[in-house]
């Protein structure tokens, strides 16, 4: 749940929280084009530093091309304004939500001559899915619905509309008493989570979806990157959801869900049902990066 806060940044303004408002006729809250990011600042040694602010705005920016929305500000703008808010809320750490919408104007699925609105707002928010979650992993359910066909929706925009089938999928988990719901593709192969990448390990070699039909994940390239800096195979390949039931270690990676272990998949152990040893080590290692105790990876941090 959102912990309120006092500021929102709306179209180049800093507004109260309680004023933030958008016509019930915004064009995207009835028709689900619009686009955004999470991103998430951390408290360092050396004060407040955003995690990959360049690179998710970046996303922002190929999601609203993808999808033929100008965004009427510049990167910078919008970079600028993600550490104006920070400051005038005056967090230490907290979650960062720019989002770009069809504003208010014509009805009807062709909205050309409608306005495109920009907002960013920020709160505090600890593990999404659990400080018990992060340490001790979490179960997880292959849902029975599917990743959208990349025909049908463009998967590597980080679209609004899109999370409705993350919505459905994880209401279905949760009803079923796990943490998270897994997807796969049209073709039945491990897609992602509802809003995570995902990571298995066998006999000492990493292996993740391709990008096939999956979301291109900032934190998921950042373990791509962390673990082979240490020397340990990564690969990018297709597998099935029994290969992941016999994985020696699985772990979810994303902005809210960091990384987060897998202890157990429809009902089936994994491993040791306990986070593994490389799963450890790349939690602990991704947690001194954003931690700014990392030097190697300096250049990821924002500092504010």
């Amino acid at each position: 749940m959102a912990i309120k806060t006092e500021k929102i940044w709306m179209d180049g303004k800093l507004v109260d929280w309680n004023k933030a408002r958008v016509h019930v006729l915004t064009h995207t809250l009835h028709y689900g084009l619009g686009v955004f990011e999470g991103i998430r600042c951390y408290k360092t040694a050396k004060g407040s530093a955003i995690f990959r602010l360049d690179e998710h705005i970046d996303r922002l920016f190929r999601s609203a091309h993808i999808f033929m929305m100008k965004i009427p500000f510049s990167k910078k703008e919008i970079r600028n304004a993600v550490i104006q808010t920070i400051k005038a809320n005056k967090l230490k750490e907290c979650y960062i939500r720019p989002l770009v919408y069809i504003g208010y104007g014509e009805m009807g699925l062709y909205s050309r001559n409608n306005p495109i609105n920009v907002a960013v707002a920020v709160w505090p928010w600890g593990a999404y899915l659990g400080d018990k979650g992060i340490k001790h992993g979490i179960r997880i359910k292959v849902s029975s619905f599917i990743r959208h066909h990349v025909n049908i929706d463009m998967t590597r925009g980080k679209v609004c509309g899109y999370y409705v089938n993350s919505q459905i999928a994880k209401f279905e988990a949760k009803a079923c008493g796990y943490d998270e719901a897994l997807l796969l593709d049209t073709e039945g192969y491990v897609s992602e989570g509802t809003g995570e990448n995902i990571f298995i390990v066998r006999n000492n070699v990493i292996k993740t979806t391709p990008l096939t039909s999956i979301l291109e994940g900032i934190t998921r390239e950042s373990i791509i990157q962390i673990a082979r800096d240490v020397k340990l195979p990564v690969q990018e390949e297709r597998f099935t959801r029994d290969e992941l039931y016999i994985a020696d270690e699985a772990f979810f990676t994303g902005t809210a869900a960091e990384v987060t272990p897998i202890r157990e998949v429809d009902g089936r152990q994994i491993g040791s049902s306990s986070p593994g040893k490389i799963t450890k080590q790349v939690q602990s290692l991704f947690f001194d990066t954003v931690k700014g105790k990392n030097k190697r990876y300096e250049s990821w941090l924002t500092r504010i």
